[in-house]
């Protein structure tokens, strides 16, 4: 399966604390208008943690039945257990995934040693009917999957790839010099898109697509045929967007600017919370800087 290209982690839009399925089919439509290579759908932009099982799959049903077979989905489906792991990525497979997006368990953060972790994602590449893609996102879940646990990992033929949503472009080429050529790292934090595409990464799950698909689709391009100093450029442009939209605001700020620029954001499911009306100011003004039509 080929993950080169540009992703992006979409949001899980609510309505009076309500999962809804038609504006989730509506955006996912729009996001289809562009050259994203496939939508991800419940990581951690999607508010996975705070969904339950039967939101989970009803989600995941509804982005196949929009997304075309030429493009991805691909699901989140990390839980604690494994078991738990196991049984959500046979339902995505079986509601139309592609691949499965697995982060690492981290409630018991002091027993996540490289053993543990290769046993829980190796027990889960046997079960699972779709390929997997390691999840590591120590910034929120707490734990790092260590590089010799990936390498030992990129090994088995159902995981085939990575996605690290740190901004260390150290960890980040250490993956991919420890790692077979074919396995796929994806970086998921935009402000050092430009960078870890020089150092080897095949694409990107990028919050930032969600709200800037194009222009995201386009710094890939040029990087791709070389055209490094537009590159450079384009990505200055777009840092101050995306950090409004991950560091400094997260998943409400994310929404916010999707309801900005024409999608249905919806609202933070409790306890996350709409942005102030000073956030909004920000971000309007980092779309106006990207010549972004704002409402």
């Amino acid at each position: 399966m080929d993950l080169r290209g540009v992703f992006p982690p979409i949001p899980t839009p609510f309505r009076d604390d309500s999962f809804d399925a038609d504006a989730l089919g509506r955006n996912v439509d729009r996001w289809l208008e562009t050259r994203v290579r496939g939508i991800v759908v419940l990581g951690s932009n999607g508010e996975a943690p705070l969904v339950d099982e039967a939101e989970a799959d009803r989600a995941i049903a509804v982005v196949r039945e929009h997304v075309p077979v030429d493009r991805l989905v691909i699901a989140g489906t990390g839980r604690e257990s494994t078991k738990a792991t196991i049984d959500a990525s046979r339902r995505a497979a079986s509601l139309g995934a592609d691949a499965v997006l697995v982060r690492t368990p981290s409630y018991f953060k002091s027993q996540m040693t490289t053993p543990v972790f290769v046993r829980h994602y190796t027990d889960i590449a046997e079960a699972s009917p779709v390929p997997i893609i390691l999840y590591n996102f120590s910034a929120v879940t707490g734990v790092t999957l260590p590089v010799p646990a990936v390498s030992d990992l990129a090994g088995h033929p159902n995981i085939i790839g990575m996605k690290e949503s740190g901004s260390d472009m150290g960890f980040v080429a250490d993956l991919i010099d420890k790692t077979p050529d074919d396995f796929q790292i994806l970086v998921g934090s935009a402000p050092t898109f430009y960078s870890a595409l020089l150092l080897g990464a095949r694409g990107g799950i990028l919050a930032l697509a969600c709200v800037a698909p194009d222009q995201c689709v386009e710094l890939y391009d040029l990087v791709q045929t070389n055209r490094l100093v537009e590159a450079r450029t384009l990505q200055r442009q777009l840092n101050p967007l995306a950090r409004l939209v991950t560091r400094v605001h997260g998943v409400p700020g994310l929404k916010a600017a999707l309801s900005l620029v024409g999608y249905t954001g919806g609202e933070p499911r409790p306890p996350l919370r709409r942005v102030s009306e000073a956030c909004l100011a920000e971000l309007r003004k980092a779309l106006s800087e990207l010549n972004m039509p704002v409402s």
